[in-house]
């Protein structure tokens, strides 16, 4: 039988080091992505980009990109416990940053890219404050570059096979590795239908069904995309737009980017959708209807919101 899906690549294995089961691809990629951000944020500096006053010379650049970097893990990983992980870590608040599970390592599983944001801007308003420093002058310069950082977070999402999308017969549909996948009863009609247009067959009474790869359409659109929209066309214009605009931007862009990818991607087990407005409510695997609103999405329409707010509140203000 033919068929009509991409096997995940067998060679990927989701831990760095084939004789050692950490690190996993999620803790090396963070520092690629703060390194990324690093080198495009000094890169903007000895050009001259923007109108914030950092100085390479006093290792501005990596005393910031420091400060962003810790307090964006915690962000990420406060979020996700309090937001993704139901009512356990309001209860047990002091187990979020508790490596050990079972008597095992396992480091900190779960991070919130919207926890991570809050915990950014907080740095950064901390920080040019401290050093008397325009706020939107400095969130506008790392608008700039965060999505290219960002990039490499969904990368290590493909490498663990973690985060997939929804069920699909497009010839996109990747079959994921068995032991990362929730299984279908196959006796489901959707499933029937599914596993005759791709070809997948079930082992005993349970199927892997291809998924769309959403991790990828995350990197390419949210970072690849977002971030040539933002170096390419907005950084340039840094010293002409008034301050706030180009934060304002990325905020909306990034937002309702990924509201729409998330209609390909599976919510989170233990949340489903949180709006269930449509048909296929119960079955979040598959994709039925755009009523069914995920977590995930209410947080970027909450994003997109912000952003038009700050672009109207930058464009009103009187100095640029």
């Amino acid at each position: 039988m033919i068929s009509f899906y991409i096997n995940y690549p067998k060679w990927i294995s989701p831990y760095v080091f084939s004789f050692s089961s950490f690190p996993r691809w999620y803790s090396v990629m963070y520092l690629f992505a703060f390194t990324t951000s690093w080198l495009l944020l000094r890169t903007m500096i000895k050009r001259g980009d923007g109108t914030c006053k950092l100085s390479i010379k006093n290792d501005d650049d990596i005393n910031l990109v420091l400060y962003i970097a810790i307090a964006l893990v915690l962000g990420a990983r406060i979020g996700s416990c309090l937001i993704y992980s139901g009512s356990y870590y309001w209860l047990h608040p002091w187990l979020m940053f508790w490596p050990f599970q079972n008597g095992q390592f396992v480091g900190l599983p779960g991070m919130s890219y919207h926890g991570g944001v809050i915990g950014g801007i907080i740095a950064m308003v901390i920080y040019a404050k401290k050093n008397k420093l325009g706020v939107f002058a400095l969130t506008d310069m790392f608008a700039c570059v965060i999505p290219f950082g960002y990039t490499w977070g969904r990368m290590a999402n493909f490498l663990n096979a973690e985060l997939y999308g929804r069920a699909t017969t497009s010839p996109l549909g990747m079959l994921f590795p068995s032991g990362s996948t929730e299984w279908f009863d196959a006796s489901i009609p959707w499933v029937k239908e599914i596993m005759q247009k791709t070809g997948v067959e079930a082992i005993n009474g349970y199927v892997n069904l291809p998924r769309h790869p959403s991790q990828l359409y995350e990197m390419i659109l949210e970072g690849l995309v977002l971030g040539a929209i933002m170096w390419f066309l907005v950084r340039p214009r840094l010293k002409t737009i008034k301050k706030g605009i180009a934060t304002s931007l990325y905020f909306t862009l990034h937002g309702a980017i990924r509201f729409f990818v998330e209609y390909f991607r599976e919510p989170d087990a233990q949340l489903g959708f949180i709006i269930r407005g449509g048909a296929g409510a119960d079955t979040p695997g598959l994709f039925s209807s755009i009523l069914n609103i995920s977590m995930g999405q209410i947080l970027c329409f909450i994003m997109v919101i912000i952003g038009v707010v700050l672009l109207i509140y930058a464009k009103r203000r009187k100095q640029n």
